[in-house]
Order: C-alpha cells, then sequence, then structure tokens
C-alpha cells in the first residue's frame, strides 16, 4: 500500500485567532489608519471579558451618580452643594463665575465633568488592556469629550450668550465673519497672519545668506560687538518649521542675545519642499545640510572646530551626525567641538502623546499618501500637534473667535506655529519608521547613515541638554535620556514651561521662569539627578553661557560676514523662509 504524497496533503487550515487578527489587520488599514477606533474597541472588550472587575466600576459609578443626583436637587432648590468633580487646576473652560453661581449652569458643568472622567478613569483602569492601547484609547477619547464640551456651542454656553446680549448680537456676526475668514483660509487661526510680517516684524536680526543648496540657506549674522569667540556656533533648527523662532522680535530672540555675548553665529534655513524632493532622504539632510553649514562656518572664521545647536529634530539630527562624524573622521579630526540640544529625543520608546499617531498602521497609511503627494503637507502635521492640546490649540479659538466674536490677538509665537512646512516624502517615511517605529538611533550599529554605522556611544564630545518640564512633544525624562548612550562629559537643564517657551525664555527682571540644572554620570536616571539638581530663578541662558565660553575659544577681531568664497546671496533671513 503506497503511502500519501506529503506535497498534496492539504494544508492545516489557520486557527481562528490568526483569522480574526488578519481582519482586524485590514480593518486597521483601510478603515481606520490612525488608530482611532480600534483600541476603543479592544477596551470594550476587555470589560466584557472581566464581568467582576467591571462590576465594581459600575457599583462605584453608580455611587457617583447619587451624589451627582443629589447634587443636582440641592441646586435646583437654591441650597449650597459642593461640586461632585472639580475642573482640573489648568482647565479655564469654566472659569467664568456663571458656571458656578448658576444653578442651572452648574449643574450642566457637573453632568459633563462627571461622565468625562468616569470614562477616562474607566480606559485608564481597563484590566487586560496593553499599555499602548490604554493610552491610544484614552487619548482619543478626551479629544472627543473635548470636542463635545459644553462650552462648545453657543446655546449650551452661558459666557456666549450674555456677551451676544450685551453686545446687541454683535459678538454673534463678528464670530461669523472669524469663521468665515478661517474657512477660507482652510485653518483655525490662533493669530492673525496679517499682523506680521517675516524680514520686516519677524526675523529682523542683521546677517547674511552665505550659502544655497536644494536643502538649506545658511544665515551668517552681522556682530553685535567688535571681539567674538573665535569658535564660531552653529544652530542646526528642525525642518518641520521655520527657523525663526530663535529670532522672533529682539528682545525674544535667542540669535541676538548669542551676538551680543560675543558669539559668531550661523543657522540654518531649510527649504520648504514640494513634490520635486520627494526622494530627498536623511542621509541629504545630514551631508547636504548639517556638514555643509559646518563647513561654511569653518571657512568663514578660519576655526577647526564649531560649536553645534540642536533643536528638536534639527537636534536628533545633530546627534546622528556626530555619531557619524566620530566614525568618519579621526579623533582630533571631528569638526565639532562640543553639542547643545534643545528639547531633542534620541531615545523614541516613549516619545509622549505624539506616539498615538505613530504605528504600523499609521505609518503604512501616511507613507502611501505622502508616496502620491511627494510630501507630508504641513497643515496636517500642525494638526496633529494641536490635537495633542486640543482644547488650549483648538476649541479656545473656537469659543473665543466664533462664539465670543474677539479679535485675534497678535502673538508671534502662534504666528510662527501657523507658519507650517512640509516634509520631504521618502526622509519622514525613514525618519518615522527608524527612530520611532523601531527606535534605532540608541542601538549600536543598528542604523547606517551616509555610509557609516551609527553608534550613540562614540560621541566623545561635551553635551549640554536642555529640555522642558511641560514639553508635551519631547517630555523631559526621555528627552534626558541622550545623557544614558554617550561617552562625553554631560550637563543636563530642565526648565519650566513647555517645548517652544521653555526654550524662547530670554533673560528678564523679574525672572518669568524657572530652571533645574546639574552636571550628569551615564548612570543616572531623571529622578537621580533631579534629587541632586540646583533650583534657579530666571533663564537657563545664563548657565548656558557659563558652560560654552570654555568651549569657545579666546576673543578676537570679528570674522568677515561674507568672503569671496562665501559672497552675500541675501540678506537675512533669505528667501526659503518667506516660501509657503
Amino acid at each position: 500500500m503506497s503511502m500519501p504524497n506529503p506535497g498534496n496533503t492539504p494544508a492545516e487550515p489557520a486557527p481562528p485567532w490568526k483569522a480574526l487578527r488578519a481582519i482586524e489587520k485590514a480593518i486597521e488599514g483601510n478603515f481606520d489608519p490612525m488608530g482611532m477606533a480600534t483600541p476603543l474597541l479592544h477596551a470594550q472588550l476587555a470589560w466584557l471579558a472581566h464581568p467582576m472587575e467591571l462590576g465594581n466600576v459600575l457599583a462605584s459609578f453608580s455611587q457617583r451618580m447619587w451624589a451627582l443626583q443629589w447634587h443636582s436637587w440641592m441646586r435646583s432648590l437654591g441650597r449650597p452643594s459642593d461640586d461632585v468633580v472639580q475642573p482640573h487646576p489648568d482647565d479655564n473652560r469654566f472659569a467664568d463665575t456663571l458656571w458656578t453661581e448658576s444653578a442651572t449652569w452648574d449643574i450642566a458643568k457637573e453632568w459633563y465633568l462627571t461622565f468625562t472622567h468616569q470614562i477616562q478613569d474607566m480606559l485608564y483602569e481597563t484590566p487586560g488592556l496593553s499599555s499602548k492601547d490604554r493610552r491610544r484609547a484614552a487619548f482619543w477619547w478626551r479629544k472627543w469629550l473635548n470636542a463635545v464640551a459644553p462650552t462648545n456651542f453657543l446655546l449650551t454656553n452661558p459666557v456666549a450668550l450674555r456677551k451676544a446680549v450685551e453686545t446687541n448680537g454683535e459678538s454673534i456676526l463678528r464670530g461669523f465673519q472669524n469663521f468665515m475668514e478661517d474657512v477660507r483660509l482652510g485653518n483655525i487661526r490662533m493669530t492673525n497672519p496679517d499682523d506680521f510680517k517675516v524680514g520686516e516684524t519677524l526675523a529682523t536680526t542683521p546677517g547674511k545668506v552665505v550659502f544655497r543648496n536644494y536643502l538649506l540657506e545658511v544665515i551668517h549674522y552681522t556682530p553685535t560687538v567688535r571681539r567674538v569667540h573665535q569658535i564660531p556656533l552653529v544652530i542646526v533648527m528642525p525642518w518641520i518649521n521655520k527657523f525663526y523662532l530663535l529670532d522672533l522680535v529682539p528682545r525674544k530672540s535667542m540669535v541676538k542675545y548669542l551676538l551680543d555675548q560675543g558669539y559668531d553665529v550661523y543657522i540654518t534655513s531649510w527649504k520648504n519642499p514640494s513634490a520635486e524632493m520627494r526622494e530627498v532622504s536623511f542621509d541629504d539632510y545630514l551631508t547636504d545640510g548639517i556638514a555643509r553649514i559646518i563647513e561654511v562656518a569653518r571657512s568663514i572664521s578660519g576655526a577647526q572646530q564649531v560649536n553645534a545647536v540642536g533643536y528638536c529634530i534639527g537636534g536628533a539630527a545633530l546627534v546622528t551626525y556626530m555619531a557619524w562624524a566620530n566614525m568618519h573622521y579621526a579623533v582630533d579630526q571631528v569638526p565639532v567641538k562640543s553639542v547643545t540640544l534643545f528639547t531633542a529625543l534620541v531615545d523614541y520608546k516613549r516619545p509622549g502623546d505624539i506616539e498615538v499617531f505613530v504605528d504600523e498602521g499609521s505609518v503604512r497609511w501616511l507613507t502611501n499618501a505622502m508616496e502620491e503627494k511627494g510630501y507630508l503637507d504641513g497643515k496636517q502635521m500642525a494638526l496633529a500637534f494641536r490635537l495633542l492640546r486640543s482644547n488650549s490649540l483648538i476649541w479656545h479659538y473656537v469659543v473665543h473667535g466664533y462664539l465670543y466674536g474677539e479679535k485675534l490677538q497678535p502673538m508671534d509665537v502662534l504666528y510662527w506655529n501657523m507658519d507650517a512646512t512640509r516634509m520631504p516624502a521618502a526622509m519622514h517615511a525613514w525618519y518615522l519608521r527608524e527612530f520611532y517605529l523601531h527606535n534605532k538611533l540608541i542601538k549600536p550599529d543598528a542604523l547606517e547613515v551616509a555610509g557609516e554605522p551609527i553608534d550613540l556611544q562614540r560621541i566623545v564630545q561635551p553635551i549640554y541638554a536642555v529640555a522642558a518640564a511641560d514639553d508635551h512633544i519631547a517630555p523631559w525624562r526621555q528627552a534626558f535620556r541622550v545623557n544614558n548612550f554617550t561617552a562625553g562629559t554631560k550637563r543636563f537643564v530642565l526648565s519650566s514651561s513647555g517645548h517652544i517657551l521653555g526654550i524662547v525664555n530670554p533673560v528678564v527682571m523679574p525672572p518669568k521662569r524657572e530652571y533645574w540644572v546639574s552636571d550628569v554620570e551615564r548612570h543616572d536616571t531623571g529622578e537621580s539627578w533631579q534629587s541632586r539638581a540646583q533650583h534657579h530663578e530666571g533663564s537657563w541662558w545664563v548657565d548656558w553661557m557659563a558652560w560654552l565660553n570654555p568651549q569657545s575659544g579666546k576673543l578676537g577681531a570679528a570674522p568677515a560676514v561674507t568672503t569671496a568664497a562665501y559672497p552675500a546671496l541675501a540678506d537675512a533671513p533669505g528667501t526659503y523662509v518667506l516660501e509657503s
């Protein structure tokens, strides 16, 4: 009797869970690429799979509902009653006394806050749910709950109704005009674009564009003092925004401050990519961007090395360049003497709220969208960052602009925030996948960039790293992690405020902010460093100057702003920054 041919044996059917997972992946990829609905579905299924825990939560909720009912009855009868749920200290939506003094509006506020807190608490306490799904589900529910807040609608916002009566309807008319203007511009404005003009009211520090290629313009600023440090300072700005964040107006300008302290300053002004730049890669930003500005600064100044500064993704790129340079050059030939980092991540394991936009499904969807256009539209990225703080960056402007009919206030930082840039498709897809998804930057030799394997442990130059306590884009404990992967001496600063104002932090009297600072050992954690860090009132810029001065050489005559090899191509702020 012949044996059956194994090659003709029917394949075993796939387990049911594999088929369900395949269906789920198809749904994620085609109908929920940003992962909004799937984590919420997982949370509901997790609660159904844990009936005992669900019963306990519902019992607790019934007690809260009874307290809410009692509060509602007491207020309806004109009796005093303490709120069942208090708004978060930084939640200004219910700050007007009408929300407390009027029983009707107080009850409406309490019902909204009670259900909001209950849903959020249940999502965070969901049993058997992965921490990533837990955070994503809570994030998207929070966005929805913020959107349906009673403060966001005319008929359920007592302040808006009061203003309408007080102005005889003028506030509603002005609000409609504001709304139509936003529709015309395709954006919820945070400030009036007509109030500012780059090169006239912003970015006015004198200088020259001394180099231009397809990727960047290099701006060399005119010295403000006769004698400057002989080692120039090169600033690598993020290419996800325009460079002039550090040169808004003179009193806030870090560039002007550095010039006044006797530094020879160069800065990157990146081109706003179009579809023709779809193939521009991260390697190109390193070799034709960072390496190029360093070469220009060395040539004009005559110095063998520069001190380099990197902000946000510019900082991550600068760290990558330093690992590359320490492999590419002999030890005594590395063209950078020291590194300063502003709110920069190198370890992307816990990148903050932004992780809700970054998983395999969303990156695949974004990559496909970028391949069609050749770039990621700046408005998409700006919206993603605004969603991270939707109450303060979206709904605040809806309420004050549309419901209250208020005129937009001129704010330079908000104008800069609205002045979005695009991302080349190839570069941004690579960056999202290799840094955010796979976290390869911290893995020795896991990445090859511009022909060299990247290992952060090869970086032996001194590092001064600054993070911000309220940063939701680069959480400070994660930004601290750069100290655990590099070999040189390190000093770390934790500034008050967030991703922008923690850095745009000029020296003023009386002090507006505060900071904590201390040197760092490689084995330190954020907590161990924090336990010995020194607290100071004011701006960390002062401490940075004390650290940077010894790294910057002797004072001498300022170099010419331009040379025969690098003539003036345009006045600062250049031409690339004006591209929309």
